[in-house]
């Protein structure tokens, strides 16, 4: 396929979200919209008004609107819960799918979907858009450059009093289900390791406005014998993180930290022999040519690049369930009471 083939998406889902990615597929050439799926019909009437999708075909069940139109691509912007379903049906009418985090609600139906997208031959991804932002490109780049040496350790803080209403405020596990999933695949990316067990403790803080736990430490063993440690909550007022979460990376040779926002900071070990050695700053260089452009646009894109080319997305289904095993395997530590091996 050429770079502007032409291509028909249909997405169902059409919720807060699904705005985002409607407008950056609609700024590629020969990506066509040609229908939108809600349980709510409106929903999917209002985003057909908003995005002059006047000749989309707009339905409440999924496989009725890809038995008329046989769309290329599949954009899931549903819950959860529906996600395994939604990019089964999908495969089964010959689409390519990309989906909302997270992947699956368990571990057996993201293997399912993985079986089943590599029965039918198509490309199955899902939106972790924090990949594509170039600040966490830049500490990825700079951990490979060996400026501290091979990496050790690795830190995430995230704390933010979040006041959604809804249904997040009723969600069992709604810190590591529904955000932890972002900072986890994060720290896969920068620290380019894969998690082996995990320890996790879950609690609800006294004045939470959830009805669960919204507040969680783990403590990941990752391969290559990086310990990567996560503190977090959404029931904490006052000096919030960034939702990229605060970065503390520990190499051999020294350290980098990234508040989440656009500061960096590194030190590297310059002479040794003291009782401290003496370090000096290290500036982090931009990221390198080429870098993937940041967020939801940046993540579509390049989906849609690999639809036209055969190339594999970074997200691909086969490689985020590895991120997903992490929400998994901290849940199951948190309910055991102990370390478990993470297994997807």
């Amino acid at each position: 396929m050429s770079s502007e083939t032409p291509l028909t998406v249909v997405l169902t889902g059409c919720g807060k979200m699904s705005g985002a990615w409607l407008k950056a597929a609609l700024e590629l050439p020969g990506v066509t919209v040609t229908g939108l799926v809600d349980v709510n019909e409106e929903a999917a009437r209002g985003r057909a008004a908003e995005f002059g999708l006047a000749d989309a075909v707009i339905g409440t069940q999924l496989g009725a609107v890809l038995g008329e139109v046989r769309p290329d691509i599949v954009f899931d912007c549903t819950v959860p819960e529906a996600h395994t379903d939604v990019t089964l049906e999908a495969l089964r009418y010959g689409c390519h799918v990309l989906g909302e985090k997270p992947m699956a609600d368990s571990i057996e139906n993201a293997r399912r979907a993985i079986a089943a997208a590599q029965v039918a031959g198509k490309l199955y991804a899902v939106m972790q858009n924090r990949r594509y932002d170039r600040r966490i490109r830049r500490l990825r780049a700079f951990l490979e450059s060996g400026a501290i040496g091979p990496l050790t350790t690795l830190h995430s803080d995230f704390f933010i009093g979040a006041h959604f209403g809804g249904f997040r405020d009723h969600m069992e596990h709604v810190l590591l289900l529904d955000m932890a999933i972002h900072t986890f695949d994060m720290a896969r990316f920068i620290s380019g390791a894969d998690p082996v067990s995990v320890y996790c403790k879950e609690w609800n803080p006294a004045g939470s406005w959830y009805d669960h736990h919204a507040s969680a430490v783990a403590v990941f063993e990752m391969t290559g014998g990086i310990v990567y440690t996560y503190r977090g909550s959404w029931a904490s007022e006052g000096l919030k993180t960034s939702w990229e979460a605060e970065w503390r990376g520990i190499g051999r040779k020294g350290s980098v930290t990234w508040d989440g926002f656009d500061a960096f900071r590194a030190e590297a070990v310059a002479e040794t022999g003291e009782f401290m050695s003496r370090v000096e700053s290290v500036e982090l260089p931009e990221p390198p040519e080429g870098t993937k452009e940041g967020g939801h646009r940046g993540l579509i894109h390049d989906f849609i690049r690999c639809v036209r080319t055969g190339d594999t997305p970074e997200t691909v289904c086969t490689d985020n369930i590895k991120s997903l095993a992490m929400v998994f395997g901290a849940i199951e530590s948190a309910q055991a009471h102990r370390e478990v091996e993470v297994r997807w």
